[in-house]
């Protein structure tokens, strides 16, 4: 729909992944006990996570968008991600480092294109991690969907392995930093190994796209998922602190 030059093979490859990822999206839901899939009953965590990815998608489709069969909806899109590009292209930030990665002969069209396409992925990526935030604190989540089950939400997590609070508020802090740390850290990897991977390659308007929401998302992700556990840290600690305050009670 959007890049008429797509090959068979990777529009064929695409549709595999998505009914792979829809198969296991609707098991994971319909079945009653949990495999991998985390906070599945405590919305709307999952839902802002594909919401971010799927509007990153779209919105760096319509930036990448054909040349010269580009809608109204897409000029304008392209308008306002030009100029988020040049307000985020400043020294040191995350678009700037981005652009670092590519070579020194790469031309101007596709250093715009990166420029706006980093923008705009990581903008988006920053909201969805603003709103999940406000989320937390003004709507009492995740006690407003019913009572928290653990296992079910965190069935990864092994809560037998030493104390439980101590263990979540350190993969909180550790989701949080990555999330911070990866923007800056990822531009760096694929710098060092530029001898292995040629930039150029990257440039494809659909690895592009790709790239920059696995560069934009995974960090965001990241970052909701360590505001998630801290907040369930927060609740585990209060209640045993209120555990601990009626047992005073009790032996007073």
């Amino acid at each position: 729909m959007f890049f008429p030059d797509t090959t068979g093979d990777a529009t064929a490859l695409v549709v595999l992944l998505a009914l792979l990822a829809a198969v296991m999206t609707f098991f994971e839901y319909y079945t009653e006990y949990p495999s991998v899939l985390e906070f599945r009953d405590a919305a709307p965590f999952n839902r802002i996570r594909f919401g971010t990815i799927l509007t990153v998608i779209l919105v760096l489709s319509l930036i990448l968008h054909a040349p010269g069969q580009s809608s109204d909806m897409a000029q304008i899109v392209t308008a306002l991600a030009r100029i988020g590009g040049d307000l985020a292209d400043f020294p040191y930030s995350p678009v700037r480092l981005a652009l670092l990665t590519l070579p020194v002969d790469m031309p101007a069209s596709v250093v715009e294109n990166v420029r706006m396409a980093a923008a705009v992925a990581y903008v988006i990526s920053g909201l969805a991690v603003l709103i999940f935030f406000a989320l937390v604190h003004l709507s009492n989540w995740p006690m407003g969907n019913g009572a928290f089950n653990v296992w079910v939400n965190l069935p990864m997590f092994d809560p037998t392995k030493g104390d439980v609070l101590t263990r979540l508020n350190r993969d909180a802090r550790i989701n949080v930093m990555l999330g911070f740390i990866l923007p800056f850290l990822l531009p760096a990897v694929i710098k060092g190994t530029s001898g292995w991977i040629d930039p150029k390659a990257l440039m494809g308007p659909q690895t592009m796209i790709w790239s920059m929401t696995i560069w934009a998302c995974l960090p965001a992700t990241l970052m909701m998922r360590g505001i998630a556990l801290g907040r369930i840290a927060g609740m585990i600690g209060e209640k045993r602190r209120r555990a601990y305050a009626e047992a005073k009670v009790h032996t007073v």
